[in-house]
């Protein structure tokens, strides 16, 4: 998992060269005022899932992993709270593959952090996260998907 800002998300393009491919997007659209939808950028290699998402509570956030794809998320209309429990350290439960996720049901995060609006949180596969947490009722937010 990393957290920063914005403004340094291309010191991250080494990681995967995708990175620089949401670098770019960022440069040319706004989302402040882009509409909510799923924008592809590189076929399936990297999309941009823009939404309105149900704010939830540390108690009703579910950890979630992916296998095959990098989250990177960011807030946009407000602070949103991530739990996080590395890979290792999570229990086992199925994978849906067609949506490339498990999800931990009740297992609860190991830590928080709170990322605010021009900032990011990047995930990993190995990193367990509970998006969503907020004291609002809806947050809009991108998910940059990118092929790991």
């Amino acid at each position: 998992m990393i957290i920063d800002t914005i403004d340094n998300l291309g010191k991250y393009v080494a990681l995967n060269p995708l990175f620089a491919d949401v670098v770019d997007f960022l440069k040319c659209h706004d989302l402040n005022t882009m509409e909510a939808g799923k924008y592809p950028i590189k076929e399936k290699d990297l999309f941009l899932n823009l939404q309105m998402a149900k704010g939830r509570s540390q108690e009703t956030a579910v950890l979630e992993t992916h296998v095959e794809m990098i989250d990177i998320q960011i807030p946009i209309s407000g602070d949103e709270t991530f739990g996080y429990t590395p890979l290792s350290d999570l229990p086992s439960f199925d994978y849906n593959a067609e949506k490339d996720i498990t999800k931990y049901g009740d297992t609860k995060a190991q830590t928080y952090v709170t990322v605010k609006p021009g900032q990011f949180a990047i995930f990993f596969p190995q990193d367990g996260h509970a998006p969503c947490i907020t004291n609002v009722p809806e947050i809009k937010k991108a998910i940059f998907k990118i092929k790991a």
